[in-house]
């Protein structure tokens, strides 16, 4: 380690000095804010907030540094370079900050108040030339680091440079650099984005103690409600080549993660859960592919299916799609609704029982997917119904969405046929595609014409692409004229809520009601009304393990029905038919208050079942173990009965295949998008 005080400097070198302080002074100071219950600072510069992991730094550097040193809570912004060759110039470092600034939306050219620049060089004895030292100069940051493999050439700067030696675990990217006499620790900085539209509970971070474990943000801006969600420079992760490297992802509520309450969306729950001593594997897959949860988002209590005016302990989150008043349908409704407002995010993970991942992807017009039954385990996740319970993942781009898909489900991470009660899974990474389009008469035409016609494109772009054909198919009807051995709907339906039923009052509401009890004098816990009818007179002697098995042996023989007979592979096809439905709105508004869905050209409750179909459509793939994924195709105008002008809303579809077939449907979703048949979606009020 050195320190070097320069002297002097050529007339062109101190004009470029002088003129870079007035840049320098243009730099912000650190602003501190607070310092929370786990050891971080939140602190400004200038407009931005942010969060620094002070208590568990990325890297910590020994050594004297007593000549440098700064008070503890006050760190000093820096920026971290790793320079490429042998020859460092100005043009190159002009060239990574500005990289550093046009991909990150973290950095900004606050973090250059002190700078470090490490050498990946492999000739050994790197150095820096006279444009990089005039460069250096114009920047006038407070202190510049060199790593020690530079240390060969003397240079000459009218600030200190400190020789050191280069942490093995450090990335490049801004850091907030806490100097004591004895030591450097460089922590890592997190921007605080404000969650205007209150679809998270709570912002979460890494907490780099060594443990695995996960802390909460319980920042909020107060002046505005909003939870702060922490998002990690994008520019530590530029070279990780795991395929998540850097990616943000919301997690539902439901998901255990190691030293964060999971509430299931209820406060009684939380009151009376500590922390997970564990994260689900799940969660845990995504960290290791280089994945970064940056938030709990809100969901329906439990996973019910309520209403957007029967949520009680949490605000309802808001859509931003449209009018801003929109539903985000029910229980993983902060999911779908985070992806579709912050450009921020980038992937949500959620699950889907009922229609818990594919009505929120549909009204947020966000991509998103209920799984084959058995795709992911759900281990250290709260269960709704165990039997047909499915993780899901949304996102705005196909390609990502894809990638982030196929890593995330391996066979290792298959539920047990023990818990689905079906066949082993088997899901190919199939290129053989349908022969098929079943468009289902008995939940479609959509409601609103104009989104029926942008349907119909779609379905003429498919059959294109992949040489299909499309026919008209009454699945009602087909259910309903089958022999007496095969389940119909209403016993279908039957052995899917006894399903849940079961599941989720005795590893939810039992624990609860009990605990609650013996806590408050007797008392029954509150609750939304979703559940509250249906755990104060649950009957267990009804609903007993007999009638479990009963009810799963229903499922299986309706799933072995359904593969056999309607959705079956083929040697030319993993399944040789798709079929087409809606889950959405068909095309219409539907308002997160109840009395605006009473007007003319709205749409209510989404989960009502057309009056030409025998059951919801949502409830096909629960039942036979189908994968239905939620695809945004397009947008039309609706008369707001808010801002009282023309919005947009989101056009939707469902599409279906057979159990085990989901890569087979991702790879076309890739092909259409290579074909510009499917796009990106837009955070904001519209999709497109």
């Amino acid at each position: 380690m050195g320190f070097w005080n320069f002297a002097s400097r050529s007339a062109t070198l101190l004009h470029c000095a002088c003129s870079v302080f007035a840049v320098a002074e243009k730099r912000s100071a650190w602003k501190h804010l607070q310092t929370t219950q786990h050891g971080s600072v939140a602190f400004e510069l200038g407009n931005q907030t942010y969060l620094a992991n002070i208590k568990h730094p990325k890297a910590v550097l020994s050594g004297n540094y007593s000549a440098i040193a700064t008070r503890q809570d006050s760190p000093v912004p820096l920026t971290v370079i790793f320079a490429e060759g042998d020859v460092v110039t100005g043009d190159y470092l002009q060239g990574v900050i500005t990289s550093y600034l046009e991909g990150d939306d973290v950095f900004s050219e606050d973090f250059l108040e002190a700078l470090y620049i490490a050498s990946n060089s492999t000739g050994g004895n790197p150095i820096l030339d006279t444009s990089a030292l005039t460069y250096l100069s114009g920047l006038a940051p407070k202190h510049i680091f060199l790593d020690s493999s530079f240390g060969g050439r003397r240079l000459s700067s009218n600030v200190p440079v400190i020789y050191i030696a280069a942490p093995s675990n450090l990335t490049a990217g801004p850091y907030a650099a806490s100097i004591s006499e004895t030591s450097i620790a460089f922590s890592t900085v997190y921007r605080l984005y404000r969650d205007s539209y209150r679809d998270f509970l709570y912002g979460t971070y890494d907490s780099n103690d060594g443990t695995g474990s996960f802390r909460p943000v319980s920042i909020h801006q107060s002046r505005f409600w909003d939870p702060m969600i922490p998002v990690p420079s994008r520019i530590y992760s530029w070279g990780d080549p795991r395929p998540l490297a850097g990616s943000r992802v919301a997690i539902k509520d439901l998901y255990d993660m190691r030293g964060l309450v999971t509430s299931g969306g209820s406060q009684a729950w939380a009151s009376i859960t500590g922390p997970a001593n564990a994260t689900a594997p799940s969660v845990q897959r995504i960290v290791d592919l280089g994945g970064v949860p940056v938030g709990k988002y809100k969901l329906a209590q439990f996973a019910s299916g309520a209403d957007p005016w029967e949520w009680q302990d949490e605000h309802y989150p808001f859509n931003p799609r449209g009018d801003g008043w929109l539903t985000c349908s029910a229980s993983s409704s902060g999911g779908g609704c985070s992806v579709a407002a912050y450009s921020w995010l980038d992937f949500a993970i959620g699950s889907d029982t009922g229609s818990s991942m594919r009505r929120p992807a549909a009204v947020s017009g966000t991509y998103g997917n209920r799984p084959s039954q058995g795709m992911m385990t759900l281990e250290g996740v709260m269960p709704l119904g165990a039997a047909t319970d499915t993780a899901g993942v949304f996102s705005r781009n196909v390609k990502d969405w894809v990638r982030f898909a196929k890593n995330w489900y391996i066979p290792e991470l298959c539920q047990d046929s023990s818990i689905t009660g079906l066949s082993p899974l088997v899901v190919p990474n199939s290129y053989s595609f349908p022969k098929r389009i079943l468009y289902l008469t008995d939940y479609l035409p959509l409601k609103n014409p104009a989104a029926e016609e942008i349907l119909q494109e779609f379905i003429r772009n498919m059959t294109a692409v992949f040489g299909m054909t499309v026919e008209d198919f009454n699945l009602t009807a087909v259910v309903g004229n089958t022999t007496d051995e095969v389940p119909k709907y209403d016993a279908l339906n039957n052995a899917t809520q006894i399903i849940d039923t079961i599941t989720q009052y005795q590893e939810v509401g039992k624990p609860l009601l009990a605990t609650w009890s013996s806590l408050y004098d007797g008392r029954f816990p509150p609750i939304d009304p979703a559940r509250r009818p249906y755990w104060k007179s649950y009957d267990e002697s009804v609903y007993n393990d007999t009638l479990y098995n009963q009810s799963l042996a229903t499922k299986r023989a309706a799933v072995d029905w359904f593969e056999t007979n309607i959705l079956y592979s083929t040697p030319e096809s993993c399944s040789e038919s798709i079929m087409l439905w809606d889950i959405g709105t068909g095309g219409l508004p539907s308002y997160r208050e109840e009395s605006l869905n009473s007007n003319p050209n709205t749409t209510a409750f989404l989960a009502v079942t057309p009056p030409t179909a025998g059951i919801s459509g949502a409830s096909l793939c629960p039942i036979y173990g189908c994968v239905d994924m939620t695809i945004p195709i397009g947008q039309v105008p609706y008369a707001s009965n808010v801002t009282f002008v023309e919005e947009m809303v989101p056009v939707t579809v469902s599409v279906i295949a057979k159990r085990g077939c989901d890569f087979m449907l991702w790879n076309m979703w890739e092909k259409l998008a290579d074909e510009g048949m499917l796009r990106t979606i837009k955070t904001g009020r519209t999709a497109f």
